[in-house]
């Protein structure tokens, strides 16, 4: 069985088609796999989602239809969320110590970025499936197996 991470970069893929849905699609539909998200990728989910109305590439009234679909996919467990704790804030401080001053990781990426490793650590995470390619390269530096679904 294998553990994938999302952050909302690939997640994304999954509810407007584009570049590398294809292929997110594909690991969801993985017959016996496990997909994890942070409960921040819920929150920022919806950014995505604004975004896509706001840049006129959906309706205000998909965002409410998106919405509805990433919920039903959390409560049928498609995606199993996890709540982000005092740990992660602190590995994400360390992350931002370590790779801020020489990489473009922003605050939330750090999050991101703290959880996967977390669970790496607790052997549920044998890939992070990642869009970003700045927060790829730091997870890659961190030995954390990357699935970019924009470059498979």
């Amino acid at each position: 069985m294998a553990y994938y991470v999302f952050d909302s970069s690939a997640l994304g893929k999954h509810y407007h088609a584009e570049i590398g849905t294809a292929f997110v699609e594909a690991l969801l539909q993985e017959p016996g796999a496990r997909h994890f998200i942070s409960r921040l990728t819920v929150v920022e989910i919806h950014s995505v989602f604004a975004g896509k109305v706001r840049t006129g590439v959906i309706a205000a009234a998909d965002f409410q239809l998106l919405r509805v679909q990433l919920h039903n996919d959390i409560g049928r467990r498609l995606v199993r969320v996890l709540r982000m704790t005092d740990a992660h804030y602190q590995d994400a401080e360390g992350l931002l110590r370590q790779y801020g001053l020489t990489r473009q990781l922003r605050t939330l990426d750090a999050l991101q970025l703290a959880v996967a490793l977390d669970l790496r650590s607790r052997g549920m995470c044998d890939h992070f499936v990642c869009a970003d390619q700045r927060l790829g390269e730091v997870a890659q530096q961190e030995g954390l197996s990357l699935l970019n679904p924009e470059h498979p």
